[in-house]
């Protein structure tokens, strides 16, 4: 059986069951599946989101997030917070601020944030020192 979220011409939203897809296209050609609220047999699916149960072996996998005791995550949540404290967020304005900084023209300090590939990759070939970071902002982050 299939559950497909389904709109009539109306913009009338509806559920309804089937024995399979081919069985809902096969009633849907023959004008049979109908709007509950206004009878219009001019009915489509409308976007839904499938609902997945995980198999058995999914249930037992390991979580795909380091667990909490694992040196590794601590050390990156280390990092995290050293950058955090000791640096200025400059968020897309990266290049421009790595490049005043580096040519005088804005005081030096610390400062970290976002790049795209080929701003990065001009910062370095101009001798401008900068490192990938392993980890995004909070505010990007789920």
């Amino acid at each position: 059986m299939i559950r497909y979220a389904l709109e009539c011409d109306r913009e009338h939203g509806f559920d309804s069951w089937f024995q399979s897809a081919d069985a809902y296209d096969k009633v849907a050609a023959a004008g049979m599946v109908s709007c509950p609220e206004c009878g219009s047999t001019r009915v489509h699916k409308a976007l839904m989101a499938p609902e997945v149960r995980p198999g058995r072996k999914a249930a037992e996998a390991p979580a795909l997030s380091a667990p909490p005791s694992d040196p590794r995550a601590a050390a990156l949540a280390e990092l995290r917070r050293r950058v955090e404290e000791g640096s200025d967020y400059v968020g897309m304005n990266f290049a421009a601020e790595a490049r005043a900084i580096h040519s005088g023209e804005a005081p030096e300090r610390a400062i970290w944030g976002e790049a795209r590939i080929d701003e990065a990759r001009g910062l370095i070939e101009d001798g401008i020192p900068v490192a990938p970071l392993p980890f995004r902002p909070k505010s990007k982050t789920n």
